[in-house]
């Protein structure tokens, strides 16, 4: 049989980028993939829809390609997929009528099939090879649930994923010795709520049983945990975790949305309290923990003193890294209907005040790395410098933070190499090897 050659946009999340490898992964060994999309017979675009710029974000993805391809000799089949069709339904079809197919979440498992009979080819021709990954050979995610039980007031994520279904920890584990088995040194875990990982399977430490089995497996040097949920964190999980030996290193992706405990309770977030005794514990079991967050600001009815109340917690507890996000009011959530909308104007002033207190915070942190020797994960060349590599440090999470610039005779990408940092600017460093 010929290759398939197809052409991918995965939006949004490391979540949706693991459902899209999945996805090509069903397509077999024929899956042929193409940067120029005139090159292509099939047109794969994996959506987000989580807030409004996102959503716009992938209609305009959507007619973009429908645009590069409609005139082509030999139109390639357009299939519009994730976030975007399982929120707006069957009838987005009949609104956006540019797709041949489009296909739900929770039909993906059947799209490689629906894709073959649409090209009219045997899917049993093709032999199906799991995923195929996408990221740097340095690191890969690893999905450990889907779905959450949470009902934040302005998150719709629950009605787009649906209720917490967590993996077996056999399934998880066979697949991330099949990851590093390929040569993945960094294995980052990512669901919707991590803490609450293995509860719907009766799990009541789930995700330190979780970490303690992928800690056994053979070649993992990092093991990062993402999207930590402050009312999961309990102390005994953390002192569970504490006590395995392996590569679990100290990051926590801790989202606390806000720090005032009227927004905290009007948000209908699970931890209400204030946030700094979450920092206080994981403090506590982990001296050198790195700790990130990502908050929300112009949330209805914020008052300036509530603003203020933010930003002394940004300016008192020095967070490592920090995402702020201006308020989106969504279609199917309750903070929809919610007075007190705070205008546009002012929450765009809100998330740049709260960055620039951040950009200093870490300025400031990473500053005192200069002439200190790290480990580097080597990601990737440099796409305009020949010679110059990117990579991460334990303490930078792959896409979300800052990066480490490093050069060196022996830098290639996947190599862990040990650097002296040069120069620390207001997110990045740079390295050299030694």
């Amino acid at each position: 049989m010929d290759r398939i050659r197809v052409y991918t946009r995965s939006l949004g999340c490391p979540k949706n980028l693991v459902d899209t490898e999945k996805i090509l992964g069903g397509l077999g060994e024929i899956y042929e993939a193409v940067e120029d999309i005139s090159f292509s017979q099939v047109v794969i675009i994996n959506t987000c829809s989580f807030i409004k710029p996102a959503v716009e974000e992938s209609l305009d993805v959507i007619f973009s390609a429908h645009e590069e391809i409609k005139d082509l000799d030999k139109k390639p089949l357009l299939v519009v997929t994730g976030c975007l069709v399982s929120r707006y339904g069957a009838g987005l079809g009949a609104q956006i009528p540019e797709a041949d197919i489009y296909c739900s979440i929770s039909e993906q498992s059947r799209l490689p099939y629906l894709i073959f009979q649409k090209l009219g080819l045997n899917q049993h021709e093709a032999l199906t090879v799991g995923r195929k990954i996408s990221t740097p050979r340095s690191y890969a995610y690893l999905k450990i649930s889907e779905g959450c039980n949470n009902r934040c007031s302005f998150c719709t994520i629950p009605s787009i994923r649906g209720k917490l279904k967590s993996r077996t920890i056999d399934e998880i584990t066979a697949e991330a010795s099949l990851l590093t088995d390929s040569g993945i040194r960094e294995l980052v875990l990512v669901a919707q709520d991590s803490t609450a990982y293995g509860r719907d399977l009766g799990e009541k430490n789930g995700l330190a049983a979780l970490v303690k089995e992928l800690s056994s497996v053979d070649s993992l040097k990092w093991l990062r945990i993402l999207y930590l949920y402050p009312s999961g964190l309990k102390r005994n999980l953390l002192e569970s975790i504490a006590r395995i030996d392996g590569p679990f290193i100290p990051y926590f992706d801790v989202p606390f949305q806000h720090s005032h405990p009227d927004i905290l309770r009007n948000m209908g977030r699970p931890f209400k309290d204030n946030p700094e005794k979450i920092i206080t514990i994981i403090k506590d079991v982990f001296p050198d923990a790195v700790i990130r967050s990502s908050l929300i600001a112009g949330y209805p009815g914020e008052t300036e003193g509530h603003f203020d109340h933010l930003l002394s917690f940004v300016k008192k507890n020095k967070l490592d890294h920090l995402g702020v996000f201006p308020f989106y009011p969504e279609e199917g959530t309750r903070a929809l209907g919610f007075v007190d909308q705070v205008s546009d104007e002012v929450k765009k002033h809100r998330v740049n005040e709260i960055m620039r207190v951040q950009k200093k915070v870490s300025r400031d942190k990473l500053k005192t790395f200069e002439n200190e020797l790290i480990e580097v994960l080597v990601d990737g060349p440099h796409p305009e410098w020949p010679g110059l590599f990117t990579g991460r440090t334990w303490f930078q999470a792959p896409e979300i933070d800052g990066i480490t610039y490093i050069s060196g005779p022996d830098v290639k990408p996947g190599k862990m190499i040990r650097a002296r940092v040069e120069e620390a600017r207001d997110y990045d460093l740079v390295a050299l090897q030694q």
